[in-house]
């Protein structure tokens, strides 16, 4: 019996958490796919894997880069099983870019640049200005050194700023 409360307490406090940090997490899975329905869809199997694996674990230290890492791995391994495509219906119907309040055609730069990137490379962006890590929570989400985090960036930022004209890139 006691260990049926402590499961439930557990479920609560899950569910607390995943509640609170919802609208970060779908923003990051729509930042991979660009289209509501497949951005819930990865949230949803985030969200189950995450609670399956909070059972388990002991201690979470921050449940919001757990979380944000969980998220990432999910949204590569959909984009990995499906080919990328642009869906302009999203934009036509007001879907916001968490990141820039300019012109569609400057989100639609935004989105094509960071398509050119692999989906590995575009977590460094995405973590960085759409959700607002510093380089040390980056490093954790990413289980990477800081000096890796960092020079990875500054390569992924060089790359994409290719496929943007002149000074976009700041107003990233």
């Amino acid at each position: 019996m006691f260990k049926h409360k402590r499961t439930k307490a557990k479920q609560l406090q899950f569910t607390a958490q995943i509640t609170a940090e919802s609208d970060q997490i779908y923003r990051l899975a729509y930042c991979y796919v660009k289209n509501e329905q497949e951005a819930l869809d990865i949230v949803s199997e985030a969200t189950y894997k995450g609670c399956i694996a909070f059972m388990k674990a002991n201690v979470v230290t921050s449940f919001e880069l757990w979380m944000l890492g969980i998220v990432i791995n999910k949204a590569i391994d959909h984009m990995y099983r499906k080919e990328p495509m642009l869906f302009l219906d999203d934009f036509m119907q007001g879907g916001e870019s968490p990141v820039v309040n300019g012109s569609i055609e400057e989100k639609m730069n935004l989105y094509k640049a960071l398509d050119q990137l692999r989906p590995g490379e575009k977590a460094y962006i995405i973590l960085k200005y759409f959700i607002g890590l510093s380089f040390i929570e980056m490093t954790e989400v990413l289980s990477v050194p800081e000096h890796i985090v960092e020079s990875r960036f500054y390569r992924i930022m060089e790359q994409i700023s290719v496929h943007l004209i002149d000074g976009e890139v700041e107003s990233i």
